[in-house]
């Protein structure tokens, strides 16, 4: 009961804290509206942009990375213990345009995936429904007419049935899987296969009408050897498949390196034979299982220590005003490169004090989460017995001891511009997983202290969604050497270098184990 109330205190605080942020930030506004000026360079871009605002109760730590950390106390949020704010984003008339034609192709995608599916289901319902057509059309048609079936025809029966059901699994297992993506373009062994597949029924229908249906054949013996024939067929085309489909890809030929366009960051992959768009879903499938999760805020701080620079450089036109904007162009070129040398020094200590802040923040979060995880204990069978009145689920225990860890891990988080990844939800759903499985604190903290891959985080804060593929090549042509491919989404682009394994050539070399043979050399000077 105590930890409810507790609970429910803190929530109040939530609120409060909320509030009072909300309005502070619309006299903010106020005051930069009033003072800003009425030539600003995004004067033209504001009358057709639109702002929308998230809700409030979202995020539990706040969107405003870009607030300055110089300035802020290590004593901060004594008296709260976590923050709520609102989050801007600003979109054009050409951002929602272009939105609208995203969702009209996704329509599209989707209309030719399910025609797809179509086409194949038929083609394979078919294929499965000829061989048996084949046997029972004489029975129907011309039974009186036709030669007994002898021993031999009943257990080709036997043959037939057991055919079709390992065809049945066989196809089951290699084409009816869920779709992982929507390709560009279709696949080319897949659709040659569905072609080949469609030729070889129509050809066998075509030889089965004119040759049994016309003549109506008496030989049921030699119809249902027809029959199996066919089926073998059909094992064989599988076959071809599964070597087409899987096996060709399996041995590595190309060795691509894939770099993110913001941070540079990469990664190199082994494929094999694959098609442009099949390599570049391989990519985007090891992309986020292995690239770290991407933040735009840690490119913020460096754009916005630029812009400082370049903001304390002034430019004089002493030529007069008909002087163009190249020659400022180049003057302030020239003043940043002579403020080089005193730049390097600014961002060394930057870099040290940020250290120094994300260390210290660290060692206190350490220390209020192995605090927190001190009050609660996993009680036994047979204490669960004597205090009934005291025993709390994991979501509970979770909501009792999260208050006194959430300052310092709000701290760090902020310090480490990893707030818009982790809600409280997501925050106390994490630590009731670890309380339930007897997890430590530092198996809790280790999610928080190093940024974890893409698939660790809600899909709702990936920044990547839809890709788009731009290739010089045909996305539908093989890997080659020197390809060189992009995967763009909203916010940055991967982009992908192919390069081919080189042939390696091993030559043999045999060593008789009887040389090793070894003679101690003595000199005059040593003391052996």
């Amino acid at each position: 009961m105590s930890a409810a109330m507790d609970t429910e205190s803190t929530y109040s605080g939530y609120s409060h804290y909320s509030g009072h942020s909300k309005k502070a930030h619309r006299q903010g506004e106020r005051s930069r509206d009033r003072h800003k000026s009425p030539r600003s360079k995004d004067g033209s871009r504001s009358e057709k942009s639109v702002t929308i605002q998230t809700p409030p109760a979202e995020p539990l730590l706040g969107n405003d990375a870009s607030r300055a950390e110089e300035g802020q106390d290590d004593n901060w949020g004594e008296t709260t213990t976590a923050i709520t704010g609102t989050s801007e984003h600003s979109i054009s008339q050409e951002d929602i345009a272009r939105i609208s034609k995203d969702l009209e192709d996704s329509v599209g995608l989707d209309c030719k995936r399910y025609l797809g599916l179509t086409v194949a289901a038929v083609l394979g319902l078919l294929v499965f429904l000829t061989p048996i057509a084949f046997i029972l059309l004489p029975q129907i048609l011309w039974r009186d007419d036709l030669e007994p079936c002898g021993t031999v025809c009943e257990g080709l029966f036997i043959s037939v049935a057991f055919k079709l059901l390992i065809l049945l699994i066989g196809t089951w297992a290699l084409f009816f899987r869920q779709p992982k993506a929507d390709l560009p373009r279709v696949f080319v062994f897949r659709a040659l296969l569905l072609v080949l597949i469609f030729l070889f029924v129509f050809s066998y229908w075509l030889f089965y009408g004119v040759r049994i249906l016309d003549s109506k054949d008496t030989n049921y013996q030699g119809i249902v050897q027809y029959a199996v024939s066919l089926v073998d067929a059909l094992l064989f085309i599988h076959y071809l498949a599964i070597v087409l489909l899987e096996l060709r890809q399996l041995q590595p030929m190309f060795t691509v390196k894939v770099v993110r366009s913001t941070d540079g960051e990469s990664r190199y992959y082994s494929l094999g034979h694959l098609s442009i768009q099949r390599a570049a879903l391989v990519v985007l499938e090891n992309y986020y299982r292995d690239f770290t999760v991407y933040n735009p805020a840690l490119l913020t701080a460096s754009k916005s220590r630029a812009a400082k620079h370049m903001a304390g450089l002034k430019v004089y036109n002493l030529d007069g005003p008909g002087n163009n904007a190249s020659g400022q162009s180049r003057a302030m070129i020239a003043a940043a490169a002579r403020r080089r040398d005193s730049s390097h020094n600014e961002l060394y200590y930057e870099e040290a004090d940020h250290e120094r802040r994300v260390k210290k923040r660290r060692a206190r979060l350490m220390v209020a989460v192995e605090e927190a995880f001190t009050h609660i204990k996993r009680l036994q069978a047979e204490e669960q017995q004597k205090a009934p009145g005291e025993m709390m689920d994991p979501r509970e225990a979770a909501q009792a001891i999260f208050p006194s860890m959430a300052r310092a891990l709000q701290k760090y988080l902020r310090t480490t511009r990893q707030q818009q990844y982790h809600s409280m939800e997501s925050i106390l759903q994490h630590l009731s997983f670890c309380i339930t499985n007897n997890m430590t604190p530092k198996a809790f903290l280790e999610r928080y202290l190093n940024p974890g891959p893409t698939l660790q985080y809600d899909r709702d804060r990936w920044f990547s969604k839809q890709w788009t593929l731009v290739s010089e090549e045909a996305v539908t042509s093989g890997l080659q050497d020197g390809v060189v491919f992009v995967l763009k989404c909203l916010d940055f682009s991967l982009v992908v270098n192919v390069k081919k394994i080189p042939f390696i050539k091993l030559s043999e070399e045999f060593i008789d184990p009887k040389s090793h043979k070894f003679v101690l050399r003595l000199q005059s000077e040593t003391s052996v």
